[in-house]
């Protein structure tokens, strides 16, 4: 176990820059997990090094940008950098960059929704790595479409369903959105062929899109994930489920193997029969499924099925018992059995209640050595994870997987250099990507592209031809670091 002197030199940055970090995971954070480093940081994971070279470059879009569709642009659920468009240009980089975006803007608490049409926004991106100057340039998008052909809506369906090719499917049953499929859209990944997933909070489904935006498939969750109350499909996110996703905290995390055979899909946090009583600290014990999409885009069921074990804080970040999980928000895959994992807190520019910024963070996570709980009750069923509802201890025949720290994005040393502070950061940094550096001697060098979803909060907003407009602005932003991988992707 790390000693306290040991953890405070770390946080103050005085120890050598190559020290690893603890693979399996850290103890709770208690404090602000701040990190001061300058120059780089490597970590060891299950036999393997990489390295955080620190953060490289920023970009923003002001939070009153309106898109191809006239609405304000509420970015980044989701990013991904459009395959084969990354190429080097003199002395910077040029790129398409596809957003998700959510539901709209809502409060669920006031049951306000709008009928926001789901869509992918398109960027075009110029980064030069010289001054570290990310620009972002809207460049018009794609409207999603369900089997038959209707858009989809971000209201919130309760109760309400529709069926379409033989699956139920949340829709309103009046009112705003009435009669169309509701989608939640947290998790985009694109497919060598150009069409693309998007993982649905409502449902936890993962929706197969052609290259044109239409609906082709769904790859639906297994029984223990899928949300359920009372016996019946509980889709709706003003409501508790029994078992299955929390409201809310649905397919957060959503990636293909860089070979594009195998997807990862990852709950955002513990699902509701996996959950401790008392704190929210006890959510801490999340599924990964993986697919085998080599044959079919939209598989049955999972080829393996593992709990990967979140960190947990306290969110007053004074020293106290931690009391929040620090929730995952993305994934990218680095091959077969392991991926990057963005996990944060729930504080910053955005949130509700002024606690201070505690965590945010990009992990490693490897399930080479976790349980395979493919076909299980675990999976079939709705057992729970849990020894009891009183700990987060997992039972003794599951072994969750392996993970560590790579970037701290906590770091005011690095942010001071482009402007920014730690106070700055907004709450929801809920995307990344990763694209090669295209240096000759580094082929294992690529940037990670890292950004927030600002909610639509803006002074001036519009959301289906009306007014939605905030106290503040949250701007879009993107921090791009520069990390080193033990080998290149393949």
């Amino acid at each position: 176990m790390i000693s306290k002197r040991l953890r405070a030199a770390l946080i103050l940055g005085l120890l050598l820059p190559a020290l690893p970090a603890l693979a399996g995971g850290e103890e709770p954070i208690t404090r602000p997990h701040l990190d001061r480093t300058i120059g780089p940081r490597s970590v060891s994971l299950r036999g393997r090094t990489f390295v955080d070279h620190g953060l490289v470059g920023t970009g923003r879009l002001p939070a009153g940008t309106v898109d191809f569709l006239g609405d304000t642009l509420g970015s980044f659920s989701s990013l991904q950098i459009q395959p084969g468009s990354w190429k080097r240009v003199g002395d910077h980089y040029e790129a398409i960059l596809w957003t998700l975006p959510d539901r709209g803007r809502n409060d669920p608490a006031a049951k306000l929704f709008f009928d926001y049409p789901a869509r992918l926004e398109r960027l075009r991106i110029r980064f030069a790595p010289g001054d570290g100057r990310l620009d972002l340039i809207p460049d018009g998008g794609l409207e999603l479409r369900d089997f038959r052909g209707r858009p989809f809506t971000g209201a919130d369906p309760d109760t309400g369903t529709l069926t379409e090719r033989g699956m139920l499917l949340p829709a309103p049953a009046g009112g705003i959105g009435g009669g169309k499929v509701s989608l939640d859209a947290e998790s985009l990944q694109f497919r060598r062929d150009g069409g693309f997933y998007v993982g649905d909070e409502y449902t936890a489904n993962i929706y197969h899109f052609d290259r044109r935006g239409r609906l082709r498939g769904v790859i639906r969750p297994p029984a223990a994930i899928a949300p359920r109350r009372d016996g019946r499909p509980a889709f709706g996110s003003l409501r508790t489920p029994d078992t299955g996703r929390r409201n809310n905290q649905g397919p957060e995390g959503m990636s293909l193997s860089p070979d594009g055979r195998t997807l990862f899909v990852a709950l955002q946090s513990a699902l509701m029969q996996d959950s401790a009583t008392g704190s929210a600290a006890g959510r801490t014990d999340i599924r990964v499924l993986v697919y085998d999409v080599s044959r079919t885009p939209t598989p049955a069921r999972p080829v393996a099925h593992h709990v990967m074990q979140l960190p947990a804080y306290s969110a007053a970040g004074n020293g106290g018992a931690p009391d929040r999980t620090a929730a995952q928000s993305e994934i990218r895959a680095l091959d077969d059995h392991s991926f990057l994992m963005l996990a944060r807190d729930g504080a910053g520019r955005g949130a509700a209640g002024g606690a201070p910024i505690v965590y945010k963070s990009v992990l490693l996570v490897d399930v080479a050595g976790a349980t395979n709980l493919a076909g299980t009750d675990y999976e079939t069923g709705t057992a729970s994870l849990l020894l009891d509802k009183a700990g987060t201890a997992l039972r003794p025949d599951i072994v969750p997987a392996d993970w560590a720290e790579l970037v701290n994005m906590l770091n005011p040393v690095q942010l001071a250099r482009f402007g920014l502070d730690v106070e700055a950061l907004s709450e929801k940094w809920e995307a990344m990507d990763l694209v090669p550096v295209l240096e000759p001697d580094h082929p294992a060098d690529y940037f990670l592209f890292v950004g927030n979803d600002n909610d639509f909060i803006a002074r001036r907003c519009r959301m289906s031809g009306q007014s939605c407009d905030a106290a503040f602005d949250n701007d879009s932003r993107i921090l791009v670091y520069r990390i080193s991988l033990p080998t290149p992707l393949r």
